[in-house]
């Protein structure tokens, strides 16, 4: 009777795996973006990045169809990151100090999927290359894997039943682990919490104070761009300790992200926070600064260095007088 109830079990099996395989990679990915917008789950999440391992508490409530993310660390240094939409708040629990700022092209802490993915065709191609259980949950394996030298491989892990995110991998060209996020644990709720609506503390940080969107141009042009990239937004706004705007135009091609800033260096009150001319590179993230007149470049992006050298060669000044 066991033996038999064990054939029974497999069969059925079979049948949901057949039925479930009917789905291609991008519809698994759409299903996913829309059932994170929509879901309340808890969790142990582990984050790897720049050789170094993190866990941290993990939640996700959506109140009258706004979301909240919440991470909280597991150890030192202790701290509390919370996204409400596009506004992110990190608390320090040692010092108290509170750091906001907006992103708002960036929709999860886990992984950042476009909602429309038929425009990626030229860049990626989408696999579901296999299943496995991650967090006593089967799920499919989704490989994101790009068409060209510019982008990283990608690789997601999306639950079956839930259709959530439990894992998600970046590789470079050579298949080499870059960063990775995987949940430990999760447990999917009707009800995890209300959202916090606390006030922030006197002592807050605006890492965004002065901000403007400005609709208009930056100084500078980026003549030449992978296929696929294409500028997000521009902002010019103050950063480090100085006065001095600073522009800054984001690229993307729906997974990868670029960020292009000019930065004059006739203020030499925040000349240390300049990074040295040339490649650097920590983990996923390459960078390049260079002078360019009277001013400094810097090209960052989690893109190979390649890309970055590339993207940094076609910035030019609007005006050759500055």
């Amino acid at each position: 009777m066991v033996r038999y109830l064990f054939i029974i079990w497999l069969a059925l099996g079979g049948i949901a795996h057949s039925a479930e395989s009917n789905l291609t990679a991008k519809q698994i990915l759409q299903k996913m973006v829309k059932s994170m917008q929509v879901s309340n789950c808890r969790g142990t999440v582990v984050f790897l990045k720049n050789d170094k391992l993190e866990a941290m508490k993990y939640t996700h409530t959506v109140d009258k169809n706004r979301e909240q993310e919440r991470l909280v660390s597991l150890n030192s240094p202790q701290r509390e990151i919370v996204r409400n939409s596009d506004e992110v708040k990190c608390s320090f629990k040692s010092t108290g100090n509170v750091i906001a700022d907006s992103r708002p092209y960036e929709h999860s802490f886990i992984v950042d999927v476009p909602e429309n993915l038929d425009g990626l065709d030229s860049s990626y191609s989408f696999e579901v290359v296999g299943e496995e259980v991650i967090a006593m949950m089967p799920s499919f394996v989704i490989a994101i894997q790009p068409k060209d030298d510019f982008r990283y491989v990608r690789k997601i892990w999306v639950a079956k039943e839930q259709l959530l995110p439990l894992k998600a991998i970046v590789y470079d060209l050579s298949g080499v682990v870059l960063e990775q996020v995987v949940f430990t644990d999760i447990q999917v709720d009707k009800e995890v919490g209300k959202i916090a609506t606390t006030e922030p503390p006197s002592h807050l940080q605006q890492a965004n104070e002065k901000s403007v969107d400005v609709d208009g141009k930056a100084a500078f042009q980026v003549t030449a761009l992978p296929q696929g990239f294409k500028q997000i937004f521009f902002s010019r706004k103050p950063l480090h300790k100085s006065e001095q705007p600073v522009d800054h135009v984001l690229l993307s091609d729906g997974f990868a992200s670029v960020s292009v800033y000019l930065e004059s260096r006739i203020n030499e009150a925040a000349s240390d926070a300049h990074l040295p001319d040339g490649i650097h590179s920590v983990g996923a993230v390459n960078s390049l600064s260079r002078t360019l007149a009277d001013s400094q470049l810097t090209v960052l992006g989690e893109v190979p260095a390649a890309t970055i050298k590339y993207i940094a060669e076609g910035v030019k000044l609007r005006n050759a007088n500055r």
